[in-house]
């Protein structure tokens, strides 16, 4: 049964207000994280990389962090090297295989990140509960 045109004119207006949610709730970070030094990718890096409860001293490939927070390689390897210059990160030698790089958490990016984790958690919480509302 094919959609009637009322249907996708709905479907559309509900993709573009999720866009705007994700436009206003990514200007929201930025704006909150940058008193910090950071923006809302920078922050999401630290993240991903705080997650790592196995074994903080491995950290994770570049390829696993991009997956989770949706950059290109690229632009997710300039975002690194940033937060490397700016000692949160280290890169170091993949112990399986010598070719591969994992990015891991410096004490400082350690510290920085649970300084800034509730900042991020509040703004996320208030703007998606508006969100619902």
């Amino acid at each position: 049964m094919a959609a009637t045109k009322g249907d996708q004119q709905a479907l559309v207006r509900q993709w573009r207000d999720l866009l705007a949610l994700h436009a206003r709730t990514q200007c929201e970070l930025d704006r909150a994280l940058g008193g910090h030094g950071l923006c809302a990718s920078d922050f999401e890096v630290l993240d991903v990389l705080a997650d790592d409860d196995e074994d903080p001293c491995v950290g994770y490939r570049v390829q696993e962090i991009a997956e989770d927070i949706h950059l290109s390689q690229s632009a997710l390897s300039r975002l690194v090297a940033r937060l490397e210059k700016d000692g949160l990160v280290e890169r170091r030698m993949c112990p399986e295989d010598r070719r591969g790089v994992r990015v891991a958490l410096t004490a400082k990016g350690r510290a920085l990140h649970g300084e800034v984790l509730p900042v991020q958690r509040a703004v996320l919480g208030r703007m998606l509960t508006r969100a619902e509302g």
